[in-house]
């Protein structure tokens, strides 16, 4: 799953080379934290959250055929 998320990152953004994914567990559940550059935040972001929400929706989707939990933080 965090190869997926990198994957779609760095698609998405002018500097995929900055873009990471840091991966921790809590409570269970595993939280993929993803970093961009300042300036590919909102190409990450979308319009109103679109984009973020479908990320989220397809990462977990993911994590459910294994059994998993897992969500996605965006941050600065």
């Amino acid at each position: 799953m965090k190869e997926l998320l990198l994957y779609v990152a760095q698609n998405l953004v002018d500097h995929p080379d900055e873009v990471t994914v840091t991966e921790r567990e809590e409570n269970g559940e595993t939280i993929l934290e993803l970093r961009v550059a300042d300036g590919d935040m909102g190409k990450v972001i979308g319009r109103q959250g679109r984009i973020a929400k479908e990320i989220r929706v397809l990462v977990k989707s993911l994590a459910q055929r294994s059994q998993k939990r897992v969500s996605v933080d965006i941050v600065d």
